[in-house]
Protein backbone atom coordinates (compact mmCIF):
# COMPACT_ATOMS: atom_id res chain seq x y z
CA UNK A 1 0.00 0.00 0.00
CA UNK A 2 0.97 4.03 -0.77
CA UNK A 3 2.73 5.51 2.17
CA UNK A 4 1.52 8.81 3.81
CA UNK A 5 3.43 11.16 3.04
CA UNK A 6 3.13 15.18 2.72
CA UNK A 7 1.90 16.12 -1.00
CA UNK A 8 2.21 18.73 -3.15
CA UNK A 9 -0.35 21.60 -3.49
CA UNK A 10 -2.98 19.77 -5.72
CA UNK A 11 -1.65 16.45 -5.52
CA UNK A 12 -3.34 15.39 -2.21
CA UNK A 13 -3.53 11.49 -3.75
CA UNK A 14 -0.20 11.38 -5.12
CA UNK A 15 0.53 7.64 -5.25
CA UNK A 16 -2.58 6.30 -3.91
CA UNK A 17 -4.06 3.59 -6.09
CA UNK A 18 -7.73 4.14 -6.21
CA UNK A 19 -10.90 1.73 -7.58
CA UNK A 20 -13.54 3.42 -8.66
CA UNK A 21 -17.04 2.24 -10.11
CA UNK A 22 -19.13 4.47 -12.46
CA UNK A 23 -22.57 4.38 -14.81
CA UNK A 24 -25.10 1.92 -14.76
CA UNK A 25 -25.40 -2.08 -15.05
CA UNK A 26 -27.20 -4.04 -17.88
CA UNK A 27 -29.24 -6.95 -16.76
CA UNK A 28 -30.19 -9.09 -19.50
CA UNK A 29 -33.48 -10.42 -20.00
CA UNK A 30 -33.02 -11.48 -23.57
CA UNK A 31 -29.97 -11.04 -26.09
CA UNK A 32 -31.89 -7.26 -27.21
CA UNK A 33 -33.41 -6.43 -23.48
CA UNK A 34 -32.37 -5.28 -20.35
CA UNK A 35 -33.56 -3.91 -16.75
CA UNK A 36 -31.40 -0.49 -16.04
CA UNK A 37 -31.57 2.19 -14.96
CA UNK A 38 -31.11 6.27 -15.96
CA UNK A 39 -27.31 6.35 -14.90
CA UNK A 40 -25.03 8.63 -17.34
CA UNK A 41 -21.77 7.70 -15.41
CA UNK A 42 -21.17 11.25 -15.37
CA UNK A 43 -20.27 11.41 -11.60
CA UNK A 44 -18.11 8.65 -11.53
CA UNK A 45 -16.45 9.98 -14.79
CA UNK A 46 -15.72 13.27 -12.75
CA UNK A 47 -14.66 11.74 -9.85
CA UNK A 48 -12.24 9.59 -11.92
CA UNK A 49 -10.65 12.56 -13.29
CA UNK A 50 -10.43 14.22 -10.21
CA UNK A 51 -8.53 11.56 -8.24
CA UNK A 52 -6.29 11.60 -11.53
CA UNK A 53 -5.67 15.22 -11.10
CA UNK A 54 -4.70 15.19 -7.76
CA UNK A 55 -2.11 12.14 -8.81
CA UNK A 56 -3.74 9.09 -8.16
CA UNK A 57 -3.28 5.65 -10.38
CA UNK A 58 -6.36 5.07 -10.98
CA UNK A 59 -8.85 1.84 -12.18
CA UNK A 60 -12.35 2.87 -13.51
CA UNK A 61 -14.94 0.15 -13.80
CA UNK A 62 -17.41 1.34 -15.97
CA UNK A 63 -20.67 -0.01 -17.03
CA UNK A 64 -22.43 0.82 -20.50
CA UNK A 65 -21.97 4.98 -20.98
CA UNK A 66 -21.93 7.18 -24.00
CA UNK A 67 -19.30 9.67 -22.70
CA UNK A 68 -15.27 9.41 -23.41
CA UNK A 69 -13.27 7.60 -21.04
CA UNK A 70 -10.94 9.99 -19.32
CA UNK A 71 -6.80 10.23 -20.58
CA UNK A 72 -4.23 8.25 -17.63
CA UNK A 73 -6.66 5.99 -16.31
CA UNK A 74 -7.08 2.36 -16.91
CA UNK A 75 -10.61 1.50 -18.01
CA UNK A 76 -12.08 -1.87 -17.62
CA UNK A 77 -15.48 -1.88 -19.25
CA UNK A 78 -18.61 -4.15 -18.00
CA UNK A 79 -22.16 -4.39 -18.67
CA UNK A 80 -23.63 -6.67 -15.58
CA UNK A 81 -23.59 -6.11 -12.32
CA UNK A 82 -21.82 -9.90 -11.89
CA UNK A 83 -19.18 -8.56 -14.61
CA UNK A 84 -18.52 -4.96 -12.12
CA UNK A 85 -18.38 -7.03 -9.05
CA UNK A 86 -15.63 -9.86 -10.58
CA UNK A 87 -13.70 -6.56 -12.40
CA UNK A 88 -13.86 -5.08 -8.80
CA UNK A 89 -12.88 -7.58 -6.86
CA UNK A 90 -9.66 -8.03 -8.96
CA UNK A 91 -8.64 -4.36 -8.89
CA UNK A 92 -9.73 -4.00 -4.95
CA UNK A 93 -6.29 -6.10 -3.32
CA UNK A 94 -4.22 -3.83 -5.40
CA UNK A 95 -5.78 -0.24 -4.06
CA UNK A 96 -5.68 2.09 -1.32
CA UNK A 97 -9.37 3.14 -1.46
CA UNK A 98 -12.40 2.78 -3.56
CA UNK A 99 -15.42 5.11 -4.47
CA UNK A 100 -18.15 3.05 -5.92
CA UNK A 101 -20.47 5.41 -7.46
CA UNK A 102 -21.75 3.29 -9.97
CA UNK A 103 -25.65 2.84 -10.04
CA UNK A 104 -25.49 -1.12 -10.26
CA UNK A 105 -28.55 -2.95 -10.62
CA UNK A 106 -30.41 -4.41 -7.46
CA UNK A 107 -32.14 -6.85 -9.66
CA UNK A 108 -31.04 -9.14 -12.19
CA UNK A 109 -33.54 -11.77 -14.37
CA UNK A 110 -32.98 -15.18 -12.79
CA UNK A 111 -33.83 -17.21 -15.83
CA UNK A 112 -32.11 -14.65 -19.09
CA UNK A 113 -33.33 -16.32 -22.53
CA UNK A 114 -30.31 -16.88 -24.79
CA UNK A 115 -32.83 -15.80 -27.94
CA UNK A 116 -35.15 -13.27 -28.38
CA UNK A 117 -38.89 -13.32 -26.53
CA UNK A 118 -41.56 -13.64 -29.22
CA UNK A 119 -44.97 -11.74 -28.31
CA UNK A 120 -46.94 -14.90 -29.33
CA UNK A 121 -44.79 -17.19 -26.44
CA UNK A 122 -45.95 -14.94 -23.64
CA UNK A 123 -44.22 -12.01 -24.20
CA UNK A 124 -42.59 -9.91 -21.14
CA UNK A 125 -45.62 -10.02 -18.69
CA UNK A 126 -43.86 -11.95 -16.45
CA UNK A 127 -39.63 -11.59 -15.70
CA UNK A 128 -38.32 -13.34 -11.94
CA UNK A 129 -36.28 -11.59 -10.66
CA UNK A 130 -33.23 -12.16 -7.93
CA UNK A 131 -31.40 -9.36 -6.51
CA UNK A 132 -27.54 -9.00 -7.53
CA UNK A 133 -24.82 -8.96 -5.20
CA UNK A 134 -24.15 -6.27 -3.22
CA UNK A 135 -20.50 -4.92 -4.31
CA UNK A 136 -20.29 -2.36 -1.70
CA UNK A 137 -21.04 -4.51 1.13
CA UNK A 138 -18.71 -7.16 -0.20
CA UNK A 139 -15.64 -4.49 -0.47
CA UNK A 140 -16.78 -2.82 2.76
CA UNK A 141 -16.25 -6.79 4.08
CA UNK A 142 -12.90 -7.10 2.60
CA UNK A 143 -11.27 -3.80 3.40
CA UNK A 144 -9.23 -3.87 6.33
CA UNK A 145 -6.93 -0.87 5.47
CA UNK A 146 -8.91 0.52 2.46
CA UNK A 147 -10.66 3.43 2.29
CA UNK A 148 -14.38 2.51 1.00
CA UNK A 149 -16.89 5.10 0.33
CA UNK A 150 -20.38 4.59 -1.46
CA UNK A 151 -22.73 6.35 -2.99
CA UNK A 152 -26.76 6.75 -2.39
CA UNK A 153 -29.33 7.74 -4.48
CA UNK A 154 -32.46 8.28 -2.65
CA UNK A 155 -35.87 10.01 -3.10
CA UNK A 156 -36.85 10.58 0.18
CA UNK A 157 -35.16 10.31 3.97
CA UNK A 158 -32.08 11.18 2.21
CA UNK A 159 -30.11 11.38 5.29
CA UNK A 160 -31.61 8.59 7.37
CA UNK A 161 -31.28 5.84 4.35
CA UNK A 162 -28.03 7.48 3.70
CA UNK A 163 -27.36 6.53 7.91
CA UNK A 164 -28.55 3.26 7.46
CA UNK A 165 -26.46 2.30 4.80
CA UNK A 166 -23.36 3.40 6.46
CA UNK A 167 -24.30 1.26 8.95
CA UNK A 168 -25.28 -1.76 7.26
CA UNK A 169 -22.32 -1.90 5.07
CA UNK A 170 -19.58 -0.78 6.86
CA UNK A 171 -17.52 1.53 4.52
CA UNK A 172 -16.07 4.74 5.84
CA UNK A 173 -18.37 7.55 3.90
CA UNK A 174 -21.59 7.87 2.13
CA UNK A 175 -22.06 10.52 -0.51
CA UNK A 176 -25.95 10.67 -0.33
CA UNK A 177 -27.58 12.45 -3.11
CA UNK A 178 -31.34 13.68 -3.57
CA UNK A 179 -32.40 12.05 -7.31
CA UNK A 180 -35.80 13.40 -7.13
CA UNK A 181 -34.30 16.67 -7.37
CA UNK A 182 -34.21 17.76 -11.57
CA UNK A 183 -30.65 19.57 -10.87
CA UNK A 184 -29.54 16.71 -9.05
CA UNK A 185 -30.62 13.46 -10.86
CA UNK A 186 -29.16 11.11 -13.29
CA UNK A 187 -27.92 12.42 -16.46
CA UNK A 188 -27.63 16.06 -14.77
CA UNK A 189 -24.86 18.23 -14.75
CA UNK A 190 -24.83 19.25 -11.34
CA UNK A 191 -25.29 17.68 -7.88
CA UNK A 192 -26.81 18.30 -4.05
CA UNK A 193 -25.04 15.88 -2.20
CA UNK A 194 -24.26 14.84 1.41
CA UNK A 195 -21.09 13.60 2.95
CA UNK A 196 -22.09 11.05 5.54
CA UNK A 197 -19.58 9.59 8.07
CA UNK A 198 -19.45 8.15 10.87
CA UNK A 199 -18.37 11.19 13.00
CA UNK A 200 -21.08 13.46 11.05
CA UNK A 201 -23.06 14.83 8.40
CA UNK A 202 -21.55 17.69 6.14
CA UNK A 203 -24.44 19.06 4.01
CA UNK A 204 -22.44 20.51 0.43
CA UNK A 205 -24.70 23.45 -1.83
CA UNK A 206 -25.65 22.21 -5.34
CA UNK A 207 -21.90 22.10 -7.16
CA UNK A 208 -21.16 20.98 -10.82
CA UNK A 209 -19.81 17.51 -11.36
CA UNK A 210 -16.14 18.67 -11.07
CA UNK A 211 -16.48 20.70 -8.03
CA UNK A 212 -18.66 17.62 -6.15
CA UNK A 213 -15.71 15.27 -7.44
CA UNK A 214 -13.15 17.27 -6.14
CA UNK A 215 -14.40 18.04 -2.50
CA UNK A 216 -14.33 14.40 -2.95
CA UNK A 217 -11.08 13.95 -3.47
CA UNK A 218 -9.90 16.26 -0.46
CA UNK A 219 -12.05 14.32 1.99
CA UNK A 220 -10.81 10.85 0.77
CA UNK A 221 -7.39 12.12 0.99
CA UNK A 222 -8.06 13.29 4.83
CA UNK A 223 -9.79 9.74 5.25
CA UNK A 224 -6.32 8.34 4.17
CA UNK A 225 -4.72 10.37 6.10
CA UNK A 226 -5.94 9.19 9.13
CA UNK A 227 -5.58 5.95 8.39
CA UNK A 228 -2.19 5.35 7.06
CA UNK A 229 -1.42 2.80 4.40
CA UNK A 230 1.49 0.69 5.18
Amino acid sequence: MAKTTSKAPGRALEGVRVLITAGPTHEAIDPVRYIANASSGKMGYAIARACRDAGARVVLVSGPVAIPAPEGVELVRVVSAADMLEACEEAFPAVDAAILAAAVADFTPAHPKDRKIKKDEGGLAFVELKETADILETLSLEKGARVVVGFAAETNDLIPHAEEKLREKGCDLIVANDVSRADSTFGSDTDKVTFVAPDGVVALPLLGKDEVAERLVARLARLLAESPRE
